[in-house]
């Protein structure tokens, strides 16, 4: 809470603020931040043998082998969240699970797993993209910037 805040709790408001701090159950910061650092690294580390195994059994190059391994690892993202078992690993490892992109389908999947009751349309078609719309529009967005942009300089006589 700050400074300006506490300036304006009565007496009875402060005792209360400090009571409530005092039996606040302190978090085990160092041991969330090692479970997230841990749990991303093994999502990463999958991707990479995923990558391999594409590399090494069919004649994709690096940068091919890209595409593949991101569809599996949404695949197993959105499997895992569909059996209920990764929001139990995401309750426990945080931000290690979030920020690859499986958390993304993470999210659009449990959204519409959510609201499946409300009908296809409505339900889990609207309330998935409802978290999830700011993402693509930057991304469909920033894709056509990009290709206008490589466009214009392919067509001014550029490489």
């Amino acid at each position: 809470m700050s400074n300006k805040k506490k300036k304006k709790l009565t007496p009875t408001q402060q005792e209360y603020h400090d009571f409530a701090k005092m039996r606040e159950p302190k978090r085990p910061i160092l041991k969330n931040c090692l479970w997230a650092f841990f749990v991303g690294g093994f999502i990463c580390l999958l991707g990479q043998i995923i990558q391999n195994f594409f590399l090494w059994n069919f004649e994709f190059n690096e940068r091919t082998a890209g595409d593949p391994t991101v569809a599996i690892l949404i695949l197993i993202s959105v499997i895992l969240t569909s059996i209920g078992v990764y929001d139990h690993i995401a309750q426990r490892a945080g931000a290690g699970t979030a920020v690859p992109v499986t958390g993304f389908a993470n999210s659009i999947a449990s959204a519409a797993i959510e609201h499946r009751s409300e009908g296809y349309v409505l339900g889990s078609g609207s309330k998935m993209y409802k978290l999830a719309g700011s993402v693509i529009t930057f991304g469909v967005v920033a894709a056509f910037v990009i290709a206008l942009i490589k466009t214009t300089i392919t067509l001014l006589g550029g490489s």
